[in-house]
C-alpha cells in the first residue's frame, strides 16, 4: 500500500515537472497584461495616463475657448456653465488653459526625463563595467550635480540660458541625470560578478554584447521605475521654478498656472485648484503604474 502511494506520488511529480518544462514562456507582456488584471492601481494609472494624452492630442476639440484669449469683461468669474473652471485675472478661460497645457507639462515632463534616464543609463553603465578612471570621472562629476541643491542647480542653468522651453528641458536633464547613473552603477557592479557574465566572457563575448545584451535588461525594471517618477518630477520642478520667477511666461503650463494664481488664492480658489488637480492625478498616475510595471517586470518580485 505504502509502496503504492509513493509510485503514485512520484508519477505525479514527475508529470508536473514535465508540463512545467514543456511549458512556454510567457513572456514580458503576459506579465505586464496579468499586472493589469490583478493590480487595480496600475490600471487606473494606466487609464488616467491615457485621458490625459488623449486630452492633450484633441485640445482643439475638447476646449471650448483658445486658451491665450484675453476678455477684461470676464475677469475672475467662478466657475459656471459657460466657464466650467472659471476665468483667471485676465479672463482667460481657465479649463482651456488646462486642457491645452496639458500639452506643455506633458512635454516638460517626457523630453527631459527621456534626456536624463539615456544620458544616466549609458554612464552608469560606463562607469560601473569599465571601472577605473571612467568609474571616477563619471561618479566625481555626478556628486557635483548631487551636491546642489536641485533646484537650485536648475535655476541657475535657467537663469544663464534664458526662459524658454528648450532650456528648461537641459536644465531639468542636467539635474536627474546623476542619480540615474549612480542606480545603473551600481547594478552593473553587482551583474558584471554573476556567473553568467563570467561564462560570457569565456566564451569570447564582446564587451558590448554584454553590455547591452545581457547587463541593461536586468536593468530595465529600475529604469522603468525611475523613468515613471522622473516625469511626475519634471512637472513638478516646473511648477517650482514657475513660483520664483524662472520659465517662459507665455506657456500655457499646470505650474505656470498655479504660480499666476497663487495671488487669488483666498478670492479665486479655483485659479490654483484646476491645475494644482490636474498635477497631482498626473503625479498619482505615473507612480501607480511605474510600481506596477516593476512587479510585473522585475524578476526578483516573483520569487
Amino acid at each position: 500500500m505504502k509502496k503504492r502511494f509513493k509510485d503514485q506520488y512520484t508519477a505525479d511529480l514527475s508529470q508536473r515537472i514535465i508540463d512545467a518544462e514543456i511549458q512556454p514562456d510567457e513572456g514580458i507582456l503576459h506579465s505586464i497584461l496579468s499586472m493589469f488584471r490583478a493590480n487595480k492601481a496600475a490600471l487606473l494609472g494606466l487609464i488616467l495616463i491615457l485621458l490625459i494624452l488623449l486630452m492633450s492630442v484633441f485640445a482643439p476639440v475638447i476646449a471650448r475657448y483658445d486658451p491665450n484669449a484675453l476678455d477684461l469683461t470676464s475677469m475672475r468669474k467662478a466657475p459656471s456653465w459657460e466657464h466650467w473652471f472659471g476665468t483667471d485675472d485676465m479672463g482667460r478661460d481657465v479649463f482651456a488653459r488646462v486642457v491645452y497645457g496639458s500639452r506643455t507639462s506633458l512635454m516638460i515632463g517626457f523630453v527631459p526625463s527621456l534626456i536624463s534616464l539615456v544620458l544616466g543609463t549609458v554612464l552608469g553603465l560606463m562607469a560601473g563595467y569599465l571601472g577605473k578612471v571612467a568609474d571616477e570621472l563619471i561618479m566625481r562629476l555626478a556628486d557635483v550635480v548631487l551636491a546642489f541643491p536641485s533646484l537650485l542647480l536648475a535655476m541657475v542653468v535657467m537663469y544663464t540660458l534664458g526662459a524658454s522651453l528648450l532650456n528648461m528641458f537641459i536644465a531639468l536633464s542636467i539635474i536627474n541625470w546623476a542619480g540615474t547613473a549612480r542606480v545603473v552603477r551600481a547594478q552593473t557592479l553587482s551583474l558584471k560578478e554573476k556567473e553568467f557574465m563570467e561564462a560570457a566572457r569565456s566564451m569570447g563575448v564582446s564587451r558590448f554584447k554584454i553590455v547591452f545584451r545581457h547587463i541593461l535588461p536586468n536593468c530595465l525594471p529600475n529604469l522603468i521605475v525611475l523613468f515613471t517618477l522622473d516625469i511626475p518630477g519634471a512637472i513638478m520642478w516646473e511648477s517650482s521654478m514657475s513660483f520664483l520667477g524662472v520659465g517662459d511666461p507665455n506657456a500655457a503650463s499646470w505650474g505656470l498656472m498655479v504660480s499666476q494664481g497663487k495671488g487669488y488664492a483666498y478670492m479665486c480658489p479655483w485659479l490654483i485648484l484646476a491645475p494644482g488637480i490636474a498635477i497631482l492625478i498626473t503625479v498619482m498616475a505615473f507612480n501607480f503604474l511605474g510600481d506596477g510595471l516593476r512587479d510585473a517586470i522585475d524578476p526578483y518580485m516573483k520569487t
